[in-house]
C-alpha cells in the first residue's frame, strides 16, 4: 500500500517535473531553495547562532557527495558559530545510535542525522523526543513515526530516480536491456531510487528492461566489482546501466573499460548525484546523463535548527534545489560545480 501511495504521489509531481527534465539545470521545485550563504540571526530575544548547539550523526565517507555533504556542515557551523557535535559512524548504524545518545546526553539543542537505513530507530529518537530534543533528517529519511522526528531536508528521491528513466529511454530512443547497481541495501535513497526507475518504466518506457539489479553499496570500488559480475553473466546484451550515485557509475566505467567496451557508446550511464567526477566523465564522453541530488545543505539544516531551538515550526519536507545534466551541457557546467 505504501508503494501505490508513493506513486500516486509521484503523479501528481511529475505533472509538474516533465517539462523541466531537458539535458540542461532544472528546477524539480518552486518551493527549494539553495543559498548557500549563511541565512541572517534571529531578532533578539531568542537564541542566536552563537548560542546554539547542534549534533550530527554522519554516515561516513562513502563518496564524493557525503564528503561534500560534510564539508557543507562544518563550513556553515564554522561561518555561523554554531558548536557543532559531530560524529562520522563509518556505515555503521550502531554508531549512529551511539552518537544520539551521545548528544542526549550533553543537552545539545537539536540533533541532525542522515540515516545509515530506515529501519531500527523507533528507540533512540524516542529517548531523543523524552528529553525534548528535535530531530531533523538531513539527506536521507528513516522509518518512524511523524511524532519523532521534525523536518526531512533533502531530495525527492523518487523523483530523481524517475527522472534517471526518463533519460535513459531518451538516450536509448525508448528501447533497452539495463543493469542496476542500488545504493546501500535498506538505505532510503535507494528504495525509492529503484521505486522511482521502476515506476516509470511501468508508465512511460515499457521498452526499458532491467536484466538484473544487485547493490554496489553507494561506493566507487563495489560498483566496479558488481559491475564487473554482471558484464561476464550478460556481456554484450547490456544497453545501459543506472546506477544510484555517481560513484558506482564511475567505478561501472572502469569496468566496462576493462571488459573491452567504451562507457557513454557502447553502453549507455545514467546515474545520480551530480559530483564533479561525473561532470568529469561526461566531458569525456564516458558518462551520459546525471540527474542532481545536491548535498550543500548545511545552511538549510542549520537555518531549521535555530527555528526549532526557538520553539519555532518549520516544513515537514524542505527542499533542495537540484538538476538534471547531461554531455551537451557538462563542459559548460563543469567549473560552476562546488562538488
Amino acid at each position: 500500500m505504501k508503494v501505490i501511495t508513493r506513486i500516486l504521489c509521484l503523479v501528481a509531481v511529475i505533472v509538474v517535473a516533465l517539462p523541466l527534465t531537458a539535458c540542461q539545470f532544472a528546477v524539480t521545485t518552486e518551493e527549494a531553495t539553495q543559498s548557500e550563504q549563511p541565512v541572517e540571526e534571529p531578532a533578539a530575544g531568542g537564541k542566536t547562532y552563537s548560542d546554539l548547539v547542534v549534533g550530527f550523526a554522519q554516515i561516513g565517507a562513502e563518496s564524493e557527495w557525503r564528503t561534500a555533504e560534510t564539508n557543507s556542515i562544518k563550513a556553515s557551523a564554522e561561518e555561523l558559530g554554531v558548536e557543532l557535535k559531530f560524529s562520522d559512524a563509518q556505515q555503521q548504524q550502531e554508531n549512529q545510535i551511539k552518537a544520539v545518545r551521545s548528544f542526549i546526553a550533553q543537552q545539545v539543542d537539536v540533533i541532525g542525522i542522515a540515516p545509515v537505513v530506515e529501519s531500527g530507530w523507533e528507540t533512540v529518537f524516542q529517548e531523543a523526543k523524552d528529553a525534548g530534543i528535535p530531530i531533523i533528517f538531513v539527506d536521507r529519511k528513516a522509518a518512524v513515526s511523524d511524532d519523532l522526528y521534525t523536518t526531512f531536508i533533502g531530495s525527492d528521491f523518487v523523483l530523481e530516480g524517475y527522472n534517471a528513466c526518463l533519460e535513459m529511454s531518451k538516450l536509448l530512443g525508448g528501447e533497452g536491456k539495463i543493469i542496476e547497481l542500488q545504493g546501500t541495501t535498506g538505505a532510503d535513497p535507494a528504495i525509492e531510487r529503484k521505486e522511482g526507475f521502476e515506476a516509470c518504466i511501468a508508465k512511460e518506457a515499457p521498452g526499458l528492461e532491467i536484466l538484473d539489479s544487485q547493490t554496489g553499496d553507494f561506493t566507487r570500488a563495489k560498483g566496479k566489482e558488481v559491475m564487473e559480475a554482471f558484464l561476464k553473466t550478460y556481456g554484450q546484451d547490456i544497453d545501459g546501466v543506472y546506477a544510484h550515485n555517481d560513484d558506482m557509475a564511475i567505478g561501472a566505467i572502469q569496468a566496462i573499460e576493462e571488459y573491452g567496451l567504451k562507457p557513454g557508446e557502447d553502453i549507455i550511464i545514467v546515474s545520480i548525484d551530480g559530483v564533479r567526477g561525473a561532470f568529469e566523465a561526461m566531458v569525456e564522453g564516458k558518462l551520459n546523463c546525471t540527474v542532481e541530488c545536491n548535498p550543500l545543505l548545511g545552511p538549510q539544516f542549520f537555518e531549521a535548527a535555530l527555528t526549532l531551538a526557538n520553539g519555532g515550526t518549520v516544513d515537514r519536507w524542505i527542499k533542495s534545489n537540484e538538476g538534471i545534466y547531461c554531455m551537451d551541457v557538462a563542459a559548460q557546467e563543469l567549473p560552476n560545480r562546488k562538488y
